[in-house]
């Protein structure tokens, strides 16, 4: 399948911001600030064609790891402070990040860029390698991400030139390198940096990074797949492998129901990504375990179209994305978040709200016991006669996964004997 992977990963980057907005206190599209400020860089230091993909991939995907830092080890009690930046143990960080990345497609070696993304160029950094040790994507993202992060602020003024101007004579020589430093001040005036507060930054982005499709085999898209569900499923324990399973049940159901190949490779993918909305949702909604308010019911209802608009950046996407951000919808149009009827909801979208439902209901939860197949068929055929639910796919759910629970009580049986 051909797919717009630099996109991907820019719709990646949005869902990173919004955690690290709630979490760790950066500003919107960071990340895409970053990834235009690495780009403008390595130009000035004749980085050109294909490594500025590769370059652009880390710089927006240099804070991969956050979700999966927060649920590791926040939750060990590193700080208990929900509200207040969270002080991030960086080799940590780093390393989970990097391991994320290794299967990522990449035109160029990638190696260790984001692992040495925040060496020091004196070598005071978390892994101890001085500037010549650090490959120069890593070297280029760690200053941009700085500068970023001094700023910290939507909109930019003079007074934000200044503290830049300060701050670069401060890390010359020991936080960032001299190399690096001359090439961002070649390729920034003070015009030019202050324009980074402007709306337009991703448009920017992508005039000066051609996004050319990818042809992916089914392996490389589970791959990506599972690397954006571990971004949604790691910001909270409480639904933490729900998007790479509903990806997986969507695949199989697909496959039972009898469709091509490249229909069950796309339903694994909007399955994985149908929640990356929920990145836009705070924890005190996602983790409450008891029923929510209607004033909390309708922030939650948002995430749906939250995944239809970051998924909305992705180039010839759209088909991918419908099947993803209508799992909420019903066929009497009192679903969220777009109120669509039978007429506007094709079997691909009916399928999704099937499968999301039922292996919601299945799966265990720290605050609940997956339900038996049975069971959790017996509430989609509720929603059927209620008119929310399509009734031939539930009988197909039925059919496809009454063997697949059998097969988890046999390999459970197995293992406790």
């Amino acid at each position: 399948m051909k797919l717009d992977v630099l996109g991907l990963l820019g719709a990646c980057s949005y869902a990173l911001d919004c955690v690290e907005a709630e979490l760790v206190h950066v500003t919107y599209k960071h990340a895409k600030r970053v990834a235009y400020m690495s780009v403008c860089m390595a130009e000035q230091m004749g980085i050109q064609g294909e490594s500025l993909q590769d370059l652009t991939a880390g710089a927006l995907l240099h804070d991969n790891a956050l979700t999966q830092y927060i649920q590791e080890e926040l939750h060990n009690d590193i700080a208990s402070s929900i509200g207040s930046a969270i002080p991030l143990e960086l080799g940590i960080h780093c390393a989970a990040g990097e391991k994320n990345m290794k299967d990522i497609p990449s035109h160029t070696d990638i190696k260790n860029v984001i692992l040495y993304h925040h060496e020091n160029a004196d070598g005071s950094g978390p892994f101890g390698k001085k500037w010549t040790e650090v490959p120069v994507f890593a070297r280029i993202i760690h200053l941009c991400d700085l500068l970023d992060q001094v700023c910290c602020s939507d909109s930019f003024d003079s007074g934000t030139w200044q503290n830049v101007e300060a701050f670069l004579q401060e890390i010359t020589g020991s936080i960032a390198d001299e190399e690096c430093i001359e090439a961002f001040r070649h390729a920034f005036s003070e015009q030019h940096f202050l324009s980074l507060g402007e709306k337009d930054v991703e448009t920017r982005l992508w005039n000066r990074v051609p996004r050319t499709k990818q042809d992916l085999s089914f392996e490389q898209i589970k791959v990506l797949a599972k690397f954006f569900a571990r971004i949604v499923d790691y910001k909270s324990p409480f639904t933490s492998t729900h998007s790479i399973g509903v990806a997986a049940d969507a695949e199989k159901l697909s496959r039972f129901m009898g469709f091509d190949e490249e229909t069950m490779q796309k339903m694994y993918l909007a399955g994985a990504l149908h929640d990356i909305g929920k990145v836009a949702i705070g924890n005190k909604i996602l983790e409450k375990p008891g029923r929510l308010t209607d004033d909390e019911f309708a922030v939650m209802k948002h995430h749906a179209a939250y995944t239809y608009s970051i998924l909305s950046e992705i180039d010839d996407f759209e088909e991918i994305r419908d099947w993803a951000a209508f799992h909420h919808e019903r066929l009497d149009g009192t679903g969220y978040p777009f109120g669509k009827t039978a007429a506007e909801l094709n079997t691909q979208e009916r399928i999704m709200a099937c499968v999301d439902i039922y292996q919601a209901l299945t799966e265990s939860r720290p605050y609940k016991q997956g339900m038996p197949h049975e069971k959790a068929y017996g509430i989609l055929n509720d929603m059927v006669e209620k008119g929310w639910l399509d009734g031939e796919i539930a009988s197909q759910v039925d059919a496809c996964f009454d063997q697949k629970m059998t097969d988890i009580i046999h390999e459970e049986k197995q293992l406790g004997e």
